[in-house]
C-alpha cells in the first residue's frame, strides 16, 4: 500500500515547540544616534538629582578595583579590569532604562524606581542576562591573563616600574599590548551584539531573555556600521569618564543609560 494522502506536516508541527523569535527590528543611522545622546543628556539634566549616589559607589568600586590592581602581582590586570567594566555596563544601566521608560510615558520618576526592575517581573531576564555577560567577562579576564602570561609574565617584572619599562621596550610587551588590545576588541563587540538592546527591552517588556537577546543581535545584523558606531561612541565616554581615578563615570554612566534607552526605542518596534 501507498502513503498517498497521509499528511506528513500538520501532526509534527502542532508538536513543535515555540520558539523565542527576535523582535522586529528597524534601519537606524547617525542621526538617530545623535538624537539619542540628545535625549539621553535631557534626561541626566532631569533626573539626576538624588540619584547620583548610584554612579558614585560603581565609580568607587572602579576605583577600588584599580588601587587592588597596583599591587605589584595584579598590575598587569588593570587594564581588563578596567576594559570588563564595559563588558558588565548594561547590568548596572539597567535602573536608568526604567527611569527614563517612565519618564516617556510621563509615569513618576522618583529615585526610588531605579530598582523596580529587580522587584518586578524584569527580574528573572535580566537575571539571565547578567549571568551571560559575567561569563563573557570571568573569559575575558581570562583569556587577558593567559595573554599576559605568554608573554610579558615570562621576563617576571620586578615592581610597577620594571613592567611599564617592560612593555612598552621588549618584543614581548609589544605583542601583549597587539594581542591584548585585539582580544578586548571581540570581547567589547560580542558585548555590544548580545547586550546594547536586551536589557532595555527586557525592562521595556519583562520578556523572554532569549527573545531579547536575540532582538540585540538582529538590530546588530540589521544595523552593523551603525552599532560599530555607538560602541565607539559608547567606548570613547566611558574611557573619558574614567580620567582621572574613574570620577567621570559619575556623568557617563547615567547619560549613556539613558541614551541607550532612546537608542532602543529607535532600533525596536514596541
Amino acid at each position: 500500500m501507498g502513503k498517498a494522502g497521509i499528511d506528513t506536516t500538520g501532526p509534527a508541527q502542532a508538536f513543535e515547540p515555540d520558539r523565542p523569535k527576535a523582535a522586529e527590528v528597524r534601519e537606524i543611522g547617525m542621526a538617530d544616534i545623535r538624537l539619542a545622546l540628545a535625549r539621553g543628556w535631557e534626561d541626566f539634566q532631569a533626573l539626576r538629582g538624588d540619584f547620583l549616589f548610584l554612579p558614585v559607589v560603581y565609580a568607587a568600586l572602579g576605583f577600588a578595583a584599580s588601587a587592588l590592581a597596583f599591587h605589584q602581582s595584579l598590575f598587569a590586570l588593570i587594564f581588563p579590569l578596567a576594559g570588563g567594566f564595559a563588558l558588565v555596563g548594561p547590568v548596572a544601566a539597567a535602573g536608568f532604562y526604567e527611569l527614563a521608560r517612565r519618564r516617556e510615558q510621563g509615569l513618576d520618576t522618583s529615585w526610588f524606581h531605579f530598582f523596580d526592575p529587580l522587584r518586578g517581573p524584569q527580574r528573572f531576564p535580566l537575571m539571565m542576562l547578567a549571568i551571560v555577560l559575567a561569563g563573557l567577562f570571568l573569559l575575558w579576564m581570562t583569556v587577558a591573563q593567559g595573554i599576559y602570561a605568554n608573554t610579558l609574565g615570562r621576563l617576571a617584572p620586578d615592581g610597577v616600574a620594571e613592567f611599564l619599562r617592560l612593555l612598552f621596550a621588549t618584543p614581548q610587551g609589544w605583542t601583549m599590548i597587539v594581542a591584548g588590545n585585539l582580544a578586548g576588541l571581540g570581547f567589547a563587540i560580542a558585548a555590544l551584539v548580545i547586550g546594547a538592546f536586551s536589557f532595555p527591552m527586557a525592562v521595556d517588556k519583562a520578556c523572554d531573555p532569549f527573545v531579547a537577546l536575540f532582538t540585540s543581535v538582529a538590530v546588530f545584523l540589521h544595523n552593523p556600521a551603525p552599532m560599530l558606531r555607538w560602541g565607539a561612541v559608547v567606548a570613547a565616554l566611558l574611557v573619558a569618564g574614567s580620567i582621572p581615578l574613574f570620577l567621570g563615570l559619575m556623568l557617563v554612566l547615567p547619560w549613556l543609560g539613558y541614551a541607550t534607552w532612546h537608542l532602543y526605542t529607535r532600533a525596536v518596534v514596541r
